[in-house]
């Protein structure tokens, strides 16, 4: 992705998260990157393809992340904490993703949401893959329960992360992993 690209959807996602999608127009976002709202339509479709591709990026980041570490992780209890901790980074570092996904899923148009919806329930099943074998009392559909339950508490930070990012990311990954793997 280009380093504009990227802007433009990071921009947004924060423009989204602070006044909500239908609060925010193409002239806004056009307008916080330095182009006129027009100027955009050279990188993207409009407004909901930009709100499409910021979730779309968010879980392919997460999904590949979580692909790479389970590829070089020395034991299933190292995956655990290695997968928890990046999920922490990246639900400490962009709060504004976290917002769009709870508050703006029903404005994507059903391509994105499908395409969304693939990235993430591969992502899920990565977690229940390297969760199984630390918890062989969990069915599969426990386990994908249990990995979710992890996420909702990982993904509250743009709602609770009222202290430093440090001891947060330190509160988190422990609660997270005490969740999963008592």
């Amino acid at each position: 992705m280009t380093p504009r690209r990227q802007q433009i959807l990071d921009t947004a996602a924060d423009l989204f998260a602070a006044r909500g999608f239908h609060g925010v127009s193409m002239g806004d976002i056009g307008a916080a990157v330095g182009v006129s709202g027009p100027a955009l339509y050279k990188h993207f479709a409009g407004k909901e393809d930009i709100l499409g591709q910021c979730l779309l990026h968010a879980s392919d980041q997460l999904l590949a992340g979580a692909r790479e570490l389970l590829s070089g992780a020395a034991s299933p209890q190292a995956a655990l904490h290695a997968l928890v901790a990046r999920h922490a980074d990246f639900a400490l570092d962009n709060p504004a993703l976290i917002v769009i996904q709870e508050r703006e899923w029903d404005v994507l148009g059903t391509e994105a949401r499908a395409q969304v919806r693939k990235h993430q329930l591969a992502y899920i099943d990565v977690w229940t893959d390297a969760l199984r074998p630390l918890r062989p009392d969990l069915d599969p559909a426990e386990a994908r329960a249990a990995v979710q339950a992890a996420f909702g508490l990982l993904n509250s930070t743009p709602h609770s992360a009222r202290i430093n990012r440090a001891t947060m990311h330190a509160l988190l990954t422990g609660m997270a992993v005490r969740a999963l793997h008592p």
